[in-house]
C-alpha cells in the first residue's frame, strides 16, 4: 500500500499507487462518504483511473446498498487464460493466418454477432439457466425473451474497445491463449436500467449525493432482488461467452498449427466488473470489485497488459486491507481521444513491434502508449499477489 487518506466524516481510502488523477481521487472520496461503505473504506488498485460514478481500479464493501454505477454496464467483464502444451518454436514463423483466422470465426466490435441460424441454435443452448427469479428480473429491464433474443447471437463474440485475444509465450516457452471480454450488449442493458432505476429511486426520496452515479438500491427491495439476479445472470452469461471464444480460438490454432497439443492448465476465468457477498473482518458484505480481481491466499489470476507489453499470471496473497483483491491490468493512464490526438500510426507500429496485430486507425486508441506500465503497476501491489508466470503476447485481436 503506498498512502492512506482520511478525511473528518469518512471512510478510509486506501491506494496501491502514487499515480492517481484528480478526478479518480475526487470520486474516491465520494465514496467513502457514503454511509453504507464499510468500515475498512475504499481500496484503490495500482491501475486505478477516472470511470462513471466510481473509479475503475475500486473495490468496496457495503452493508445493506448496492450502487449499479460503481460495478459498471460490462457486467462480469474478465479474463480467460489456457496454457498449451505447445511451445513458442511449434509457432508458425509468420502469426498472421493464425490472426486472420481468429478475425474470421470470432465475431467482433461492437455490434458483432454470429449469424448463421446453427450458431443461433447452440447458443440458445449454452445461455445460462433462467429460472423464475432471473425470468422476472430479465422481464423487469424490458422483456425477458426479447434480452433473450439478443443474447444468442451474442454469445461468443468479442466487443469492441479493449477486449482482446491474445497469444502468448511464457518465461519457460510455453504457449497461452487469453481473452478478456464481458457480457456484450445485454449486459450494458441490465446496468443501464437498473443505473436509471436507481438514480429515479434517490429522487423519489430526496436523497442527494454528491454524484448522481452512486445513486443506490436498498437491500430490503424488490429492485435489489431483481438487480442481483440480472446481474448473476449477466455474470454467468459473461463467463459462458469467455468459454465459447476460448473453444473457437482453441479450434482456430488447430487449423494452422499441424504439431498435436492439449491444454496443460485453465490459469483462470475471472470476472473484475462484479459484484458477489463475501465475508471480510467478520461480516457478510457486499463486495463491488470494478477493474479489480479477487485475489485471496491461492488464487489465480490474469493482469494482462496492453497490447505490447507483457502480462502476469498472479496468485493472490489474500491481503485484508484490499478485500482480498488486485488490479485487473496496466490500466489507462490517459482517454482514448488524447491518445488519438497524441501517438501516431508509427508509433503504434514501433510500439507494437514484433507482436502480430492490426497496426491501424481503428487501433490506435488501444496504444500501448495510453496505458500504464505494467511493470511498475505489478512492483505496486507486490503484497496482493505473487508472480507465477510472465507472458510476452506474440499475436493480439482487438474487437476493434
Amino acid at each position: 500500500m503506498k498512502q492512506v487518506i482520511k478525511e473528518e466524516g469518512s471512510r478510509p481510502i486506501k491506494i496501491w499507487t502514487d499515480d492517481i488523477e484528480v478526478e479518480a481521487l475526487q470520486q474516491a472520496k465520494n465514496l467513502a462518504r457514503l454511509p453504507f461503505i464499510a468500515g475498512n473504506g475504499v481500496a484503490l488498485m495500482p491501475d486505478v483511473h477516472a470511470g462513471k460514478g466510481s473509479t475503475i481500479g475500486s473495490v468496496i464493501a457495503t452493508d445493506k446498498a448496492i450502487i449499479p454505477a460503481a460495478v459498471g454496464v460490462d457486467l462480469g467483464c474478465g479474463m480467460n487464460a489456457v496454457r498449451l502444451s505447445l511451445k513458442a518454436s511449434d509457432l508458425p514463423e509468420s502469426l498472421t493466418a493464425i490472426r486472420h483466422q481468429i478475425e474470421r470465426d470470432v465475431p467482433l466490435g461492437a455490434g458483432g454477432a454470429h449469424k448463421r441460424e446453427s450458431d443461433l441454435i447452440n447458443n440458445h443452448d449454452r445461455l445460462p439457466f433462467t429460472s423464475h427469479v432471473v425470468t422476472e428480473a430479465l422481464a423487469a429491464v424490458g422483456g425477458a425473451h426479447v434480452l433473450l433474443r439478443k443474447a444468442a447471437p451474442q454469445l461468443g463474440t468479442l466487443g469492441s474497445g479493449n477486449h482482446f485475444i491474445e497469444l502468448c509465450v511464457d518465461e519457460n516457452q510455453d504457449v497461452w491463449v487469453m481473452l478478456h471480454s464481458g457480457s456484450r450488449g445485454i449486459g450494458n442493458m441490465i446496468g443501464s436500467y437498473f443505473i436509471e432505476k436507481a438514480k429515479r429511486r434517490m429522487e423519489a426520496h430526496f436523497i442527494h449525493l454528491p454524484d448522481g452515479d452512486l445513486a443506490y438500491i436498498p437491500e430490503d427491495t424488490d429492485d435489489f432482488r431483481d438487480y442481483m439476479a440480472a446481474v448473476q445472470w449477466a455474470q454467468d452469461y459473461a463467463l459462458e461467452n469467455r468459454k465459447v471464444m476460448m473453444e473457437v480460438v482453441i479450434a482456430a490454432l488447430r487449423r494452422h498449427i499441424p504439431v498435436e497439443f492439449t491444454i496443460t492448465q485453465e490459469a483462470i476465468n475471472c470476472h473484475h466488473n462484479y459484484v458477489d457477498r463475501e465475508n471480510h473482518f467478520g461480516r457478510n458484505l457486499w463486495v463491488t470489485r470494478k477493474g479489480a480481481i479477487r485475489a485471496r491466499a491461492g488464487d489465480l489470476g490474469i493482469i494482462p497488459g496492453s497490447m505490447g507489453q507483457r502480462s502476469y499470471i498472479v496468485r493472490g496473497k489474500g491481503n485484508l486491507e484490499s478485500y482480498c483483491s488486485c488490479s485487473h491490468g496496466a490500466g489507462r493512464k490517459m482517454s482514448r481521444t488524447a491518445a488519438r490526438k497524441l501517438f501516431t500510426l508509427p508509433d503504434l507500429a514501433k510500439q507494437t513491434e514484433g507482436v502480430e496485430c492490426r497496426k491501424d486507425d481503428a487501433v490506435l486508441d488501444e496504444i500501448p502508449g495510453a496505458y500504464k506500465d505494467i511493470d511498475a503497476v505489478m512492483a505496486n501491489q507486490a503484497d496482493l499477489v505473487e508472480v507465477v508466470h510472465v507472458l510476452k503476447q506474440v499475436l493480439c485481436v482487438k474487437g476493434a
